[in-house]
């Protein structure tokens, strides 16, 4: 039995081999994911660290000299008229009349903000002006108690010291926690084209029937289609691992603090929890696959299917998932990740449960196709 099914698997991966263009279509994920993603952090570590100056309209500016000093020393300039920027455009910061009087006289002085905070293009701009007009009235308020003679510090009736426990380690984790996501999702996408190849694809070209009249059991057709779509799955996921591990390590972290490194322990427990996903991926493709008619139709059904764990993954990443879903397939093994790369204790109870649920899936899915391919229906699409 396991030699047929070796020898099934054999041929599979031969045939796949043969059609270079769908292989790497199916790799394609796994190979440019990583490097996009280092990309994205290398962009916003860019610009959280050296933000670029906020060029606003400011109107009577020369009422208010000081504040407008301070603003262009934190990098917010009044821009010109010609300039075509969004943020000139669209922010203005106009200040009152009465500004230099009320000023003057310690009292509160008038400043507006015009913006459109529906932007989400402005949106982070506008945060960034109102933080430093928020500054600016604190230390101004400060030194008016200070030239009355008081201690600024009778406003502050409560000093709340904050503590940070996380390591640079465990900080990074919040990162790569994210980057699980595509990891796991990687699974999915590289072996879907040879998924649908060997079913629906075979079934086109009159290939799936000749199969079956072969003296192999119709299981260990299945079974050997099952494993040639998860060695596929589980190459994509070396290879993300692989990119990944060489690819963030260009990335600039410690100019946020903290480091992000793929060690070769978290590879092992990767492509470990991996496995018994990528068994039910490759379970669940091809299920779908033979169920539908055609290998258009096939590709269609699989991309609606392959929302359901990514939206798993994502609740998991982001942790707005209710406690129900730690024990379902994908977002508990992901957690039970994030927990590792976090310095946290893996949850193991909830790791074996979700893994095993993993695996029961894939065998019913299994013995639903091994029924479904004795039926003339299915191996004609009928």
């Amino acid at each position: 039995m396991i030699s047929n099914i070796m020898t099934m698997v054999r041929k599979e991966l031969i045939d796949a081999a043969r059609d270079k263009r769908s292989v790497m279509a199916g790799l394609y994920y796994a190979i440019g994911t990583p490097l996009l993603m280092c990309g994205m952090f290398m962009l916003l570590i860019g610009q959280i660290s050296s933000p670029e100056d906020l060029n606003i309209k400011i109107e009577n500016g020369e009422r208010a000299p000081d504040l407008v000093k301070y603003l262009s020393s934190q990098g917010i300039t009044h821009g010109d008229e010609q300039d075509k920027s969004l943020d000139v455009k669209d922010i203005r910061l106009i200040f009152s009349d009465d500004y230099a009087a009320q000023m003057a006289k310690g009292l509160s002085a008038e400043v507006t903000l015009v913006a459109d905070n529906s932007n989400e293009k402005l949106q982070n701009s506008i945060r960034r002006l109102e933080k430093n007009l928020q500054t600016y009235s604190a230390e101004m308020g400060s030194l008016r108690l200070i030239a009355r003679g008081i201690d600024p510090r009778v406003v502050q009736p409560i000093k709340v010291n904050v503590e940070d426990q996380a390591t640079p380690d465990s900080k990074g984790g919040v990162i790569l926690g994210v980057a699980t996501m595509t990891m796991i999702y990687a699974v999915f996408i590289s072996g879907m084209n040879l998924a649908i190849d060997t079913s629906a694809g075979e079934r086109e070209r009159n290939s799936l029937a000749l199969l079956l009249s072969h003296p192999v059991s119709t299981r260990n057709i299945v079974l050997a289609k099952v494993l040639a779509v998860t060695i596929f799955a589980m190459l994509g996921l070396l290879l993300t691992l692989i990119i990944s591990k060489l690819s963030y390590s260009f990335v600039p972290w410690q100019e946020l603090g903290f480091t992000v490194s793929i060690s070769t322990n978290f590879i092992l427990l990767m492509l470990l929890i991996g496995l018994p996903i990528a068994i039910m991926a490759a379970s669940l493709q091809l299920f779908v696959s033979f169920m539908a008619k055609t290998f258009k139709e096939a590709q269609s059904y699989l991309t609606l299917v392959l929302i359901v764990p990514m939206m798993l993954s994502m609740a998991a990443s982001y942790n707005i998932a209710p406690d129900t879903l730690q024990w379902l397939p994908v977002s508990g093994q992901q957690q039970a990740l994030i927990a590792f790369i976090k310095g946290r204790e893996i949850p193991m109870l909830q790791l074996l449960l979700s893994s095993m649920t993993t695996l029961v899936i894939a065998l019913g899915l299994t013995f639903a196709m091994e029924k479904s391919l004795k039926s003339e229906k299915i191996v004609f699409g009928l």
